[in-house]
């Protein structure tokens, strides 16, 4: 994605839908444990998961979290857009390999404040549901598209799981 290009409140209409998908690598379980500190060993140790309800390594639940407001801050409403707040349930486990699409569509919109109430779905790659939520967030104030920023290279070494 080179251009970014935000929506606002006037923009947006009850069924206006977001989309990003995304496959979970191990990198990332990796780069989210180092990040947010969470290196709870269901992530990290396979011994370990082993002896748990999902009997394998799963993502972070907020890793799927995450895509949610990957939607909200680029792709809909995008950049510019204040996020208030976030409802959240969690379904079913993602382990590495599985793909991810959050899908996001504008259930209301709150005149007085010019929110708009998300609901908020991500599906892994069997269309099942991994998380479930609700959002409710400020739209951008302008509509001028945006040219994406360069992420520099994170490089993880050392990985032996």
């Amino acid at each position: 994605m080179s251009k970014l290009k935000p929506l606002t409140y006037e923009q947006l209409e009850i069924g206006t839908e977001g989309r990003f998908t995304k496959q979970l690598t191990e990198r990332d379980i990796v780069l989210f444990g180092e990040t947010s500190g969470d290196i709870n060993p269901v992530h990290f140790d396979s011994a370990y998961a082993a002896t748990t309800l999902f009997e394998t390594r799963i993502a972070h639940g907020m890793w799927s979290a995450g895509l949610i407001s990957t939607v909200i801050g680029i792709v809909m409403p995008g950049p510019g857009s204040i996020y208030i707040s976030q409802d959240l349930k969690f379904k079913r486990p993602v382990r590495i390999g599985d793909t991810l699409t959050a899908i996001l569509t504008v259930k209301e919109k709150l005149d007085k404040r010019q929110y708009v109430v998300l609901d908020c779905k991500v599906v892994n790659q069997n269309e099942e549901v991994v998380t479930l939520g609700e959002a409710t967030v400020m739209p951008p104030k302008i509509t001028d598209e945006l040219n994406a920023p360069r992420i520099p290279e994170v490089r993880v070494s050392g990985i032996d799981y």
